[in-house]
């Protein structure tokens, strides 16, 4: 038997992303929570804001009523109020999010729950917004020529 081999190793699956602030089951927060790009994980209670450039989880034991501001928001738990969720808002099996969402993505596993009013950022619009407002910075285009671009 070989100790070494030539062929190519077998990859290691992706780690689960790490968590990098706990809020515990018994715990009650009121007021608001900013915490950039790091992971958030909820299992206690909060009532307030919580304001994330990253990645919020509300656990099965977590309850937030209140507003979330995040890139990526996983319910398994409960939400109550507004969430702003940059990309993907997803409600798992036992998740329950009350309120108004507005989402870039929104996935629901069977048994979630979404109830109130969910709108979707609509990325063409932002794409459309930004082609208009350089047309206007650039002046019109004649003969089909491309504007000149700003320096």
């Amino acid at each position: 038997m070989a100790m070494f081999s030539n062929s190519p190793q077998k990859t290691r699956p992706n780690a689960a992303q790490a968590v990098h602030t706990l809020l515990g089951k018994d715990t009650l927060w009121k007021g608001e929570i900013h915490c950039g790009a790091q992971s958030l994980r909820i299992e206690g209670r909060i009532e307030g804001s919580i304001h994330s450039t990253g990645e919020v989880t509300v656990a099965p034991t977590g309850f937030v009523e209140g507003t979330i501001h995040a890139k990526h928001l996983i319910v398994t738990g409960k939400v109550k109020g507004m969430v702003k969720i940059a990309e993907c808002l997803e409600i798992h099996g036992t998740g329950l999010v009350e309120g108004e969402a507005e989402v870039g993505s929104l996935v629901v596993d069977e048994g979630g729950t979404l109830e109130g009013r969910c709108t979707r950022r609509d990325g063409k619009k932002v794409a459309d917004l930004k082609a208009a407002d350089t047309k206007a910075a650039t002046g019109p285009v004649k003969n089909g020529a491309e504007p000149a671009k700003k320096v």
